[in-house]
């Protein structure tokens, strides 16, 4: 019999991955900036020099490979992809709980 052990909801961090937010915020950003690639039938090419990259390394992220590109730099590539892109800072948390960074799509 093979044992199943129930995920969380970061697959990063159910591999023990120190940086697991840091990488599925990457993954999420990487989703949309392929979906709306895609939608807008554009080809690597022309996307990359669309969002500033080079086509190779736009290439890399599409393909989950997005290590050497900052967090900073996709929220630009969305931004040049015509998407409104908005930082929120909540209100604190008690001093014992860590806040944490979240991703949210709307529209």
């Amino acid at each position: 019999m093979i044992d199943i052990e129930q995920g969380s909801t970061n697959v990063y961090a159910d591999l023990g991955r120190n940086d697991a937010d840091e990488m599925l915020i990457k993954a999420q950003l990487a989703t949309k900036i392929a979906e709306i690639i895609k939608r807008r039938r554009l080809t690597q090419a022309k996307a990359a020099e669309i969002v500033g990259i080079p086509q190779p390394k736009l290439s890399g992220l599409l393909r989950g490979q997005f290590r050497g590109i900052s967090e900073a730099k996709m929220l630009d590539c969305l931004a040049r992809l015509g998407r409104e892109v908005r930082i929120v800072v909540g209100p604190s948390r008690p001093r014992s709980k860590p806040g944490h960074v979240e991703v949210e799509f709307t529209g």
